[in-house]
């Protein structure tokens, strides 16, 4: 989706009728250590014993910043006598609202829908660094004037884009809040880039989007962790809640049309977990709206969220759990503020630049310039198995191909790209020997019932 650009971006004035305000913005500081949970970390090396793991699962649900999903999870980790260990949303932070740069605080959403938001290219770039988006410089000051800007040409609302700043609690969320902070989260866990959802989830399975800064218009030919494990006999599956066809790999050809017997309804997951029949390697494509939790109309969160509860209970209470990693996450931020600057100085996975960036939208302004050097957002993540560290918070940097990693490592592949091979291996997330989960905890029930409607809050 395209986001309407105001021409105030083009004036100079701004930035000295505005100076005020980004001040009173708040920024966060990239972490890269610290104390959390059960400790810290330099994302891998804790090797010996994961050939244990025989299920790796993973999951990419859609469109929600860490901020707006784990606002409060310390607030939850301390009612449940834990520290205080992950970065979450400060207080006092805020972003210039459209159109008199007045700023607007995070605030508590009531509503379990809201109207859609972006991150897209420009609106990614636009987050980060409202008044310079070809910069390098965060000042993450720009998500409000985003969501704004979506809501008039989307014909929408909240044309201020107060929704940007607004948050979930472990009242809305609760099975997220409880296995978040049960098993391990991370609060330094980065979109691989800064666009939207075809690229972004392009590198979950190939570590590149091969180019693509947007949703590509033909299909690449470049390899993935599925031709990988092909070529190391190592099975897998992917299981879609509606079409086959809606699954991230159909953009990777021939190859994908070369194997369509390894795609299978959402249905023969809970036949095969039930049966003790999962293969090595899974990966869960969710339906399209509540399912997927995207942002939008009649979008419904908790829907989503008890959707992916449903996949990981089944998984706690089946033979395959004594050697299983479930992996959640999420495939960008949807344009939903989060406080904490992505890295701009990331390896660009295979040199190759944005070949598709708009040029001249129907406002006359052109996509930034950039490369793939800089992750996107932050995003929600939960890792959940046997083999967990109890509420750990992990600090490392990195990016979601670190799920590529963690498969690669456990199964002794090479790296697709300079990116996946940069990343953390995920085993620091890990106790090998002592199996802390063996026994999995009762999770609560995640409502379904929150109000969902058009309005703020």
């Amino acid at each position: 989706m395209r986001v309407l650009k105001l021409k105030q971006y083009a004036l100079v004035t701004i930035l000295l009728l505005t100076a005020a305000i980004l001040s009173g913005c708040g920024l966060g500081l990239d972490r890269t250590g610290g104390g959390g949970g059960g400790g810290t970390g330099g994302g891998g090396g804790n090797t010996t014993g994961m050939e244990q793991v025989n299920h790796i699962i993973f999951m990419i649900q859609e469109n929600r910043s860490f901020d707006h999903y784990f606002a409060k999870i310390n607030e939850y980790r301390q009612s449940q006598g834990l520290g205080a260990d992950v970065d979450e949303l400060p207080a006092g932070v805020t972003n210039p609202r459209v159109p008199d740069y007045a700023p607007v605080g995070s605030f508590h959403l009531q509503t379990m829908c809201i109207e859609n938001t972006s991150a897209a290219w420009y609106v990614s770039h636009q987050n980060f660094n409202l008044f310079n988006i070809s910069s390098d410089n965060p000042t993450m000051d720009g998500f409000v004037w985003s969501a704004g800007g979506a809501a008039s040409f989307e014909g929408d609302q909240d044309t201020a884009g107060v929704r940007a700043m607004g948050y979930y609690d472990q009242n809305d969320l609760p099975y997220y809040y409880f296995m978040a902070t049960q098993f391990g989260t991370s609060d330094r866990w980065f979109s691989p880039a800064p666009a939207e959802t075809e690229p972004s989830k392009m590198y979950l399975v190939a570590a590149t989007s091969a180019g693509h800064a947007h949703k590509p218009s033909q299909p690449v030919n470049v390899p993935t962790i599925f031709s990988a494990l092909d070529s190391a006999n190592i099975t897998w599956k992917i299981y879609y809640e509606n079409n086959a066809s809606d699954a991230i790999l159909n953009y990777f050809q021939p190859y994908a049309s070369q194997h369509q017997a390894n795609f299978a309804p959402i249905a023969q997951y809970f036949t095969d977990v039930a049966n003790g029949t999962l293969p090595q390697v899974v990966m869960i494509e969710p339906g399209f709206g509540s399912d997927d939790e995207h942002p939008g109309l009649g979008n419904h969160i908790q829907v989503g969220a008890k959707k992916v509860s449903d996949l990981i209970n089944a998984l706690m209470t089946g033979p395959s759990w004594k050697d299983s990693v479930f992996i959640v996450t999420f495939d960008e931020n949807g344009g939903m503020y989060d406080h904490v600057p992505p890295p701009t100085n990331v390896p660009s996975p295979d040199g190759i630049k944005p070949i598709d960036l708009f040029t001249k939208d129907v406002d006359g302004y052109d996509d930034p310039p950039g490369d793939f050097t800089r992750y996107g957002f932050r995003v929600p993540l939960i890792v959940v198995s046997p083999f967990s560290k109890k509420n750990y918070v992990a600090h490392t940097v990195t990016d979601s191909t670190a799920i590529l990693r963690f498969i690669e490592t456990r199964f002794k592949l090479p790296a697709l790209t300079k990116r996946d091979a940069a990343a953390s291996d995920m085993t620091e997330f890990f106790d090998w020997t002592n199996k802390p989960w063996a026994t999995p905890p009762t999770p609560p029930a995640q409502p379904t019932n929150g109000p969902c409607y058009d309005g703020l809050p």
